[in-house]
């Protein structure tokens, strides 16, 4: 199946629609479905369930950037649309959200009160798809045939239909991605670097000992708070120092660096700017190139007043603008740290220590 220049989703001759049971076409090219008259404020609209073959071969979209003058549809993403038909055929999947559609004058639409059945006419243009265009390419791209469940609304104008997808993409606000994370374990589809990061995040959070105590928030973003997305990207960009380490260890090690971070900020009178995530990240960056100094002076104890000998200095040569300095990315105060902190870097101490 593809996109048609006119907007209308096409069937190859390999695809081409077969009946099927629910789908009751007539000899005129209708279809009908038991449906259910549903009136909200001043709207009515018709909530029903199609078989994806029929969607696909009466629904259109009107993108933006091809119709300049009517469209308001962002372009197919044929990728998302892939990965929907394959998380339907991995025999898991389901996606019980409904597609919105605008009855166009060619679908003919009726509505039958007292048999409960809505019939449409059976046309590629039937239908403009309001909200829901990569689920019905996916689920027509999918080897099964789906059951999707439908809200059709008649009789729009265009303005109207306008209206209802920007209230619609505007008014519906998506999940939080700290939230997701948080969840992910009840799902049981963590990996084991997921898992990792998901126990030293807790740690950090319920620890006595966490220099982050009460500065972590695990399933929403808040100002003041490390969020658990944050914390997760800082630590897979040194991932690779904790290679076959668990939470505990990963937790003990971190900690302890943390609050020598913390101790340096203090001598500015930051210490609070530790929840900043720019410079949360890059002090996790520059972690690796601390720890290999403290291992090599002193064997890999990775004490607080081990990762303070190699720390001090390094703030001390900060100035309290630069912790961190306004309007900077964590890679660049990251490259500016690690520069400071190989200035201050002497051989003679090295050797000697």
């Amino acid at each position: 199946m593809e996109h048609s220049s006119d907007g209308a989703f096409t069937v190859d001759a390999a695809e081409e629609p077969v009946p099927v049971a629910d789908e009751a076409p007539s000899p005129r090219g209708f279809v009908s479905a038991p449906a259910l008259q549903v009136t909200q404020g001043k709207r009515r609209f018709y909530s029903l369930v199609l078989p994806s073959r029929v969607l696909a071969a009466t629904c259109a979209v009107e993108a933006r950037l091809e119709n300049p003058l009517d469209g308001f549809q962002r372009l197919l993403d044929k990728k998302r649309a892939r990965e929907i038909a394959d998380y339907v055929d991995s025999g898991f999947g389901s996606v019980p959200s409904a597609v919105i559609l605008s009855a166009q004058p060619r679908a003919e639409l009726r509505f039958d009160k007292r048999q409960g059945e809505l019939s449409f006419r059976r046309h590629k243009r039937s239908f403009l798809i309001i909200d829901g265009q990569h689920r019905v390419f996916g689920f027509n791209l999918a080897q099964k045939s789906v059951e999707v469940p439908v809200v059709v609304y008649n009789r729009l104008t265009r303005a109207q239909e306008c209206q209802l997808f920007m209230d619609i993409n505007t008014k519906q606000r998506p999940v939080p991605p700290e939230l997701l994370l948080d969840i992910r374990r009840l799902s049981e589809t963590e990996s084991e670097s997921e898992a990792l990061l998901h126990n030293v995040f807790d740690r950090f959070a319920n620890e006595a000992d966490s220099v982050l105590a009460g500065l972590l928030s695990p399933s929403e973003r808040r100002k003041g708070k490390i969020s658990r997305v944050t914390f997760n990207s800082a630590l897979k960009s040194i991932d690779g120092a904790f290679v076959d380490a668990d939470a505990a260890d990963v937790y003990r090690v971190l900690n302890t660096y943390l609050q020598a971070c913390v101790n340096g900020l203090a001598l500015h009178g930051v210490a609070d700017n530790i929840v900043n995530p720019a410079l949360f990240k890059a002090l996790i960056l520059l972690f690796a190139n601390v720890a290999e100094r403290v291992a090599d002076r002193h064997g890999g104890k990775y004490t607080l007043q081990n990762f303070e000998e190699v720390l001090g200095p390094f703030f001390r040569r900060l100035k309290k603008n630069e912790l961190p300095r306004p309007s900077t990315g964590h890679l660049a105060l990251y490259e500016s740290y690690r520069k400071t902190l190989s200035s201050g870097f002497s051989l003679k101490q090295w050797l000697f220590a």
